[in-house]
C-alpha cells in the first residue's frame, strides 16, 4: 500500500527519511502523493516519533486541507489508525508560527491578525503614527502600496543597508504601532518568529524540540524570512524535506527567492536529490 504505484525514484525517496532530501517535481508529478508516503513512512519507521513532532508547510490552506486528508487516509491505512494525527501541523508556516508565538510567549497571547481590509483601516486611523507620512505617501490613495512595501521589508529586510532614512523610520514605527495595538500583520508574525528563533534560547529549545521532520512545499516561492524560519528549525535536529520546481518561481514580486531551493545543497551539504 505505502510503495504501491510509485516510480524507483520515488520509492527511494519515500524510504530517506534518516537524511535531508530535496524532490524537484513540476505540478502533476506525483509529489504530494511521495510526500505523504514518507510522512506515514516516518511514523511506520520511527516509533519514538509522534506525530506531533512532524511539521509540514504547505503554501496555501487548500493544499494543506488536501495534503492533511492524504495523510490521514495513508495512515490509517498503513498504521491501522490515526491516534495523535491531530497534533500533527499541517499548513502554512504563517499559522505554525501564530500558533507557536501564542503559545509559548504571554506577551503575544492576547495579540490579533489583521487581514488585509483592517490593516488598511488601521493605517488609515494612525496615518502619522504607522509611517504612511514619513514616506510621502497619501492617505487613502496610496494606503494599499504603502502596506505592500511595509510586508515586503518585513519579510525581506536582508537589503536594509540600501534602505533611506524615510522607509527605514517608516519599518520601525509601523511595527511599533501594530505592537502597541496588541496586533500582527501576516508579515510580522514571520518576523517576530525570526526575531524570538535568534534571541529567546528558551522557545528556541522548545521549538527545536518539537519539531523532528520538517517538509516544506514550494520551497521555490519562499521568502528571506520564511528561509530563516525553516532553516532555524532544521539547524538541530537536521532532518528536512523540501518539494518544488528549480525552474519555477512565480512569487519573485512578492520576495520569493529562487536561489533557496537552487542553493539547498549548499546549506544541506549531506543531503539526497531526488527527480
Amino acid at each position: 500500500m505505502l510503495m504501491q504505484n510509485l516510480s524507483e525514484k520515488q520509492i527511494e525517496a519515500v524510504n530517506a527519511i534518516d537524511d535531508d532530501v530535496e524532490i524537484i517535481a513540476c505540478a502533476g508529478a506525483g509529489k504530494t502523493g511521495v510526500v505523504t508516503r514518507r510522512i506515514v513512512n516516518i511514523l511506520k519507521c520511527k516509533p519514538n516519533v509522534s506525530p506531533k513532532n512532524i511539521v509540514a508547510f504547505t503554501f496555501t490552506k487548500k493544499a494543506a486541507e488536501e495534503l492533511k486528508s492524504r495523510v490521514y487516509s495513508m495512515g490509517k491505512n498503513v498504521l491501522g489508525d490515526t491516534k495523535g494525527f491531530a497534533e500533527m501541523y499541517i499548513g502554512t508556516i504563517h499559522g505554525f508560527c501564530l500558533s507557536m508565538l501564542q503559545e509559548y510567549i504571554t506577551e503575544f497571547q492576547t495579540f490579533t491578525v489583521l487581514d488585509d481590509i483592517h490593516t488598511k483601516l488601521f493605517v488609515e486611523r494612525y496615518y502619522e503614527e504607522t509611517g504612511i507620512k514619513d514616506m510621502n505617501l497619501h492617505k487613502y490613495i496610496e494606503t494599499d502600496l504603502f502596506i505592500k512595501i511595509m510586508s515586503l521589508l518585513n519579510e525581506n529586510w536582508n537589503d536594509s543597508a540600501k534602505w533611506s532614512n524615510e522607509v527605514r523610520t517608516a519599518f520601525n514605527k509601523y511595527k511599533q504601532k501594530m505592537y502597541e495595538e496588541r496586533h500582527f500583520d501576516y508579515s510580522l508574525i514571520l518576523r517576530e518568529m525570526v526575531n524570538q528563533l535568534e534571541s529567546n534560547h528558551t522557545f528556541r529549545k522548545i521549538i527545536s524540540q518539537k519539531v523532528k521532520y520538517l517538509t516544506v512545499d514550494e520551497y521555490q516561492d519562499t521568502n528571506y524570512a520564511q528561509y530563516l524560519i525553516v532553516k532555524k528549525l532544521s539547524d538541530r535536529h537536521h532532518n528536512i524535506c523540501v518539494v518544488g520546481d528549480d525552474a519555477q518561481s512565480i512569487y519573485s514580486f512578492r520576495g520569493a527567492r529562487i536561489e533557496n531551493i537552487l542553493n539547498f545543497k549548499n546549506d544541506y551539504p549531506e543531503y539526497k536529490l531526488y527527480k
